[in-house]
């Protein structure tokens, strides 16, 4: 299969693809969609950027315009995105995709108010894009009725996981009818996402685009070796040298996000930050300033990132190495996209070197080390036979207090948010918790200060 055509999809769709300027199918696409139009379920190892969200929205348009209901439109497809980003990006590809078709999509997420988003499902949809939390919201409220789903898709199904919304996803699955087509698509694999499979896809098709395989040639890869407190210095030179115009930078943490974009700004770098701190409205804007190059720099945590689809980014910057070696491979796909080439640097401190081990141990080899910039520093480089490993916390760090209405309120907060860790307390619980709150942050693997 080389085109389009051949993988059975209408004329009405083929024109909404040539008109995106897609000539050829990718691997994801080439497997998934023939089993799909042919109402089989289908479970993919796939991470975004390798076409996915197309290769299960083009069936499901093709599918839902082989027959109409009649009477009031109810919602028909459902997906679930784990983040406000990533379902917004979902819901653009369907409009254009259903661009000559008479079809009705909303995406609704936390973070932003629900008045204009009930008022589009009460006038009727055919597919909804949802964050979990504010989807089992509007559900709770009498808003969403998902009994008469023909089509589910549980999209970034590890990236869920990890953000505990196992819970969640249980509840929605209970009231699906039983009668469905089903999809889940996890950049991973691990026992607890075919445990989540086998727990609802039928006679599922396999679709495996591994991360291995998503380390393209066109990827230049460096791995830098320094000081944890040179990085700063190493990250503004190396924009400045190079002239970057349109690159991300990878941090662990929402403060260290945040800090950095003060930093370069004080280095006269434009950059915004966006992470689950932020409102969706400071999301949106840093993302189009982002699209249309007045924000040179945009500094993301993994799960924010998750979403980001934009053709002309030439840098990506691992500031902080990733403790998961998926989202090394993950965070590098955002460059080199749509044949283009491009460049991914990682600065490694001594407390990074175990994860730089995972990371080439996934990827099947060792990165080229990068040792003329000013920062060198051996101490960072693995040791012979090092296994792979966290970074070592603080001595003290585990018997810091835990304050138990900040994590309530924190707890609370998230189901708000519609799929992102907020780690802040609302109202009244916000100045009295605050001490907690500022002791708990010094921690890098604390949860209120992930994304």
């Amino acid at each position: 299969m080389t085109d389009f055509q051949s993988l059975g999809l209408s004329e009405t769709l083929l024109k909404a693809v040539a008109s995106e300027g897609y000539t050829s199918p990718t691997p994801v696409q080439e497997q998934s969609i023939p089993p799909l139009l042919e109402g089989r379920d289908v479970l993919g190892v796939a991470q975004t950027g390798t076409g996915k969200t197309a290769a299960f929205a083009l069936p499901v348009l093709q599918i839902m315009g082989r027959k109409r209901p009649q009477g009031k439109r109810h919602i028909r497809a459902l997906i679930l995105s784990p983040t406000r980003e990533l379902a917004a990006q979902i819901d653009e590809r369907f409009a254009a995709y259903s661009e000559h078709m008479d079809i009705r999509h909303r995406v609704i997420f936390g973070g932003v108010k629900q008045n204009p988003q009930v008022r589009a499902l009460q006038k009727g949809l055919d597919i909804l894009v949802a964050t979990p939390g504010r989807l089992l919201d509007l559900i709770g409220q009498g808003f969403v009725d998902i009994t008469k789903v023909e089509f589910f898709v549980l999209d970034e199904a590890d990236r869920m996981l990890d953000m505990g919304f196992i819970r969640d996803i249980e509840k929605v699955l209970k009231l699906l009818p039983n009668k469905r087509q089903n999809l889940l698509f996890s950049a991973t694999m691990p026992k607890s996402i075919a445990k989540l499979a086998g727990s609802f896809l039928n006679n599922a098709v396999m679709v495996d685009v591994s991360p291995q395989e998503m380390t393209v040639d066109r990827i230049e890869q460096r791995i830098m070796f320094l000081r944890k407190a040179d990085k700063r210095r190493l990250l503004v030179q190396l924009i400045k040298d190079e002239r970057v115009k349109c690159g991300i930078v990878f941090t662990r943490t929402k403060h260290g996000a945040n800090r950095l974009v003060k930093q370069l700004d004080q280095s006269n770098i434009a950059a915004a930050a966006i992470h689950g701190n932020k409102s969706q409205g400071a999301r949106t804007r840093a993302l189009a300033g982002f699209k249309d190059g007045s924000i040179p720099i945009l500094v993301a945590t993994d799960i924010a990132s998750r979403g980001i689809d934009v053709d002309g980014i030439t840098h990506v910057f691992n500031y902080d190495l990733p403790n998961e070696p998926e989202s090394y491979v993950h965070r590098i796909g955002r460059t080199a996209r749509a044949g283009r080439s491009g460049i991914a640097y990682a600065f490694c401190d001594d407390s990074e070197s175990g994860y730089l081990v995972g990371i080439q141990q996934l990827i099947g080899k060792e990165i080229p080390v990068e040792s003329s910039h000013p920062f060198h520093f051996i101490g960072a480089i693995p040791k012979p036979g090092q296994k792979p490993g966290k970074i070592k916390e603080k001595s003290g760090t585990k018997k810091r207090p835990r304050h138990q209405n900040s994590n309530r309120g924190r707890q609370n907060n998230n189901r708000s948010s519609g799929g992102e860790q907020s780690g802040r307390p609302r109202g009244g619980n916000r100045s009295r918790n605050n001490r907690g709150n500022q002791n708990s942050r010094g921690n890098q693997n604390n949860r209120s200060n992930r994304d």
